[in-house]
């Protein structure tokens, strides 16, 4: 499976974002000239062309066309996380000041976790506030002073709904920003998160394996894994699957993480599905995602997983069974069949 990966375009963006969080240590790259042309254009209109100049920088292809290309990306990134980063700053102020404590999940915590800000992109400001507080928060961000911040409130969240919001905050943390800070989620709950995120949009973007690779290789001592993973199986089971797709994927180092979180085997048909979804990394290629995973109905959550991932799958002589929700899918000879049986796995 390695080997046919290789020979794709999605391989190519595999090879060349491998340990591209990294600040030293990465692999060495090998690739072409004629390669790294074919794969830039995925890279950039990705949001990973950043992340492909930190791994091009110091290698022989450094002086081509391409190469300029993603340098030039860079650059633009860097410039716009000075501004996104005021802007995160003056809406943190606004909301303290209504005695409103927000959570910013996503976008600038996720890029906290390389080396530099600039080399993982982010448009929106995601908070997380409390109930209690959304509509007097809305109501500030609604002014005109905050006009040119794009924030995204929310009062829940749905890749998280299986843990209590008090709880979260609880457990929330404060990063320096400037002369401030800036309040994000646990890293246990920070992992956790980017993990069903990237489930619930299909893997199709390779940044967001790229924040799992980073995360997992800087958890700091004391990491919860029991808390990280939650209280149920099935959703364990897919934070330890995207774990081990970075590991796939992208290199990421695993050899310290307990021996219940590492090393599960991961099914063929979810491989497959990822590094066709790499081969044309675009936003607009993606289907609107109609429900989230907090769906009550356990088979509207089988629909939105099937939808999102069986489309990029040939099923005519497989079976599989996904977890998705309260009920999973084994499909063969075409046909498709619901069990109450949510194990992440390879059916025979």
């Amino acid at each position: 499976m390695k080997e046919e990966l290789a020979e794709t375009r999605g391989g190519l963006v595999s090879t060349i974002l491998a340990g591209s969080w990294r600040q030293s240590n990465l692999h060495p790259l090998r690739i072409s000239e004629s390669q790294l042309d074919e794969v830039t254009p995925l890279l950039y209109g990705s949001g990973a062309g950043a992340l492909g100049w930190w791994r091009v920088r110091e290698s022989e292809l450094r002086a081509t066309a391409s190469a300029a290309v993603l340098q030039q990306a860079y650059r633009l990134q860097v410039l716009q996380s000075k501004i996104h980063e005021e802007k995160i700053k003056k809406v943190f102020r606004m909301l303290r000041q209504a005695s409103i404590e927000p959570i910013l999940v996503k976008g600038w915590a996720a890029a906290s976790l390389y080396p530099e800000h600039g080399l993982r992109p982010y448009g929106d400001i995601d908070l997380l506030v409390k109930p209690e507080h959304y509509q007097t928060a809305a109501e500030l961000l609604a002014r005109p002073e905050a006009k040119d911040c794009w924030v995204d409130l929310r009062q829940g969240c749905s890749e998280l709904f299986d843990r209590p919001l008090a709880r979260l905050f609880e457990r929330s943390k404060l990063l320096p920003l400037g002369e401030g800070t800036v309040r994000v989620l646990s890293p246990e709950d920070h992992l956790a998160l980017l993990a069903v995120h990237l489930l619930k949009h299909g893997a199709w973007r390779p940044l967001w394996l790229c924040d799992i690779g980073a995360i997992v290789e800087t958890v700091p001592q004391g990491f919860d894994w029991d808390l990280c993973l939650g209280p149920t199986r099935r959703r364990a089971a897919w934070i330890k699957s995207v774990i081990e797709l970075a590991r796939y994927f992208l290199g990421a180092t695993t050899d310290h993480l307990p021996a219940s979180v590492k090393g599960g085997q991961l099914p063929r048909w979810l491989c497959e599905a990822v590094g066709r979804e790499w081969q044309h990394p675009f936003a607009i290629n993606q289907p609107p995602i109609p429900a989230t995973l907090a769906q009550p109905n356990p088979c509207d959550r089988q629909r939105q997983w099937r939808a999102q991932w069986f489309s990029a799958v040939s099923l005519s002589d497989r079976q599989l069974r996904f977890a998705c929700g309260a009920s999973s899918v084994a499909l063969a000879g075409g046909r498709m069949k619901v069990s109450r049986n949510c194990n992440l796995q390879t059916a025979t």
